[in-house]
């Protein structure tokens, strides 16, 4: 374990973990202010409607890149010197990204009335922040063209500089215009947030400006789109169907239990993301890395109990601190008014730990290129979480939406484990004993 340690304090990845977890560390500091904010001046109710308006934001923003920059950023740092390639790579992601987010910001922009009812319902008229989203579309868009160019390029500094400057802005002016204008200023606030993040743009162009004149409608590759298909569909699926199913169930909640209970679990959902942010950060920065270099089943196998003897129990025993100190954490991050949010923890947190545990060996399929098999094990793990939470709340009220958490990801690890039954406990050939025992 400690030649692992070892390899994570050293050379590039030792310099990416700082830089990331710095990053990281402003990122929860930021969210942990702007959720007590919302406490304080919107409260429960608030707390839904934002809840609903980040899932629409993160499910419209992936699908106006068209899932492209997930695989844009690899394929940059592979091909970097190769001048020609590099401009079709430009060319045809900077004008697919660009047409795509431009036709989803007029669709958002006339069908204003439709989206707000099916976010806000109908007791709230919140369309001209629909209306302003659209407005912003196309400049995030721009903004995470550019972000991956700058990280293709190992910019690594740059975008931490930048995203610091951006975390702070966001953050200064959330807050100002939630004091000032309550729900409607954070509503606003989390729309043109991506819109100030314009720095990105700026500053990214400064250094990589030369690229500009490479970016050419005539250079427009099919093959480009081609090699980046699977990638972009990968994102698509994972980003897209996760937040609309967050939304289907917030909607259920507001619609059988109440709109304060909906706040409640979209405030434990928010505690979740923080505590997930640490484990999925390490495991790019560094599980995924080492899983690209595997080549063999032996090896395979004793990266992921290495995982699971390793990181897991610290990962645990994390959670376990967490769930002890749920009243304290409530307290600190939300308020009184959102005692009920201490009865969610338990499920949300067993939840958790199961996607995490499934997690690691889903990389597989990444790796080995098994494309189909990843996008049909998400679409099932998406619709047993939908019917999984309506069915648990109409049982069990709101407990039932971090039951039906628990249960999806319960089912989801359980199939991996079917899938990769043989990998993970099968009889190794004498070729593969040897490798694992040397």
């Amino acid at each position: 374990m400690k030649k692992y340690f070892n390899d994570i304090s050293r050379g590039f990845l030792a310099k990416s973990a700082r830089l990331n977890t710095a990053n990281l560390g402003l990122k929860i500091l930021s969210g942990i202010i702007i959720s007590k904010c919302i406490a304080i001046y919107i409260g429960p109710y608030g707390m839904a409607l934002i809840g609903n308006l980040k899932n629409f934001i993160n499910a419209v923003q992936s699908v106006a890149i068209s899932g492209l920059y997930s695989g844009v950023v690899k394929f940059i740092s592979q091909i970097k010197e190769n001048l020609s390639k590099l401009s079709e790579v430009l060319s045809t992601v900077f004008y697919l990204g660009f047409f795509s987010s431009f036709l989803l910001a007029l669709l958002c922009y006339y069908n204003a009335e439709t989206l707000n009812e099916l976010l806000f319902f109908s007791e709230y008229r919140f369309t001209n922040i629909i209306k302003a989203l659209a407005i912003v579309l196309p400049f995030y868009a721009l903004n995470m063209f550019v972000f991956s160019i700058m990280n293709g390029f190992s910019k690594h500094k740059y975008l931490l500089i930048i995203n610091t400057i951006g975390q702070v802005l966001g953050l200064l002016v959330t807050v100002l215009l939630i004091v000032r204008e309550n729900i409607t200023g954070a509503l606003l606030a989390i729309v043109i947030s991506p819109a100030l993040n314009l720095l990105i743009t700026i500053v990214g162009i400064a250094f990589r400006k030369s690229f500009i004149s490479r970016i050419k409608l005539s250079n427009v590759s099919l093959s480009v789109v081609k090699t980046l298909s699977p990638n972009m569909v990968m994102a698509l699926v994972s980003a897209v169907a996760l937040p609309i199913v967050m939304i289907i169930i917030r909607n259920y909640l507001v619609a059988e239990v109440g709109i304060y209970q909906a706040g409640y679990w979209t405030a434990m959902t928010r505690v979740s993301e923080y505590y997930l942010m640490f484990i999925n950060s390490l495991m790019l920065l560094y599980i995924l890395p080492r899983f690209s270099k595997i080549e063999s089943k032996s090896a395979f196998k004793k990266e992921v109990f290495w995982f699971y003897k390793s990181i897991m129990p610290a990962f645990v025993l994390m959670l376990f601190v967490i769930y002890l100190s749920r009243s304290l954490l409530v307290r600190l991050m939300f308020s009184e008014e959102f005692q009920d949010v201490e009865h969610l923890f338990g499920y949300q947190i067993l939840g958790d730990i199961m996607r995490i545990l499934a997690s690691v060996i889903v990389y597989k399929f990444l790796l080995k290129k098994m494309f189909g098999h990843y996008i049909i094990l998400e679409i099932f793990l998406f619709v047993t979480m939908c019917f999984s939470s309506i069915y648990l709340i109409d049982e069990f009220g709101l407990k039932g939406a971090v039951m039906g958490h628990f249960v999806s990801y319960l089912i989801y690890f359980a199939i991996v484990l079917l899938i990769f039954n043989n990998s993970l406990f099968g009889i190794l050939s004498r070729e593969e004993l040897e490798e694992t025992n040397p």
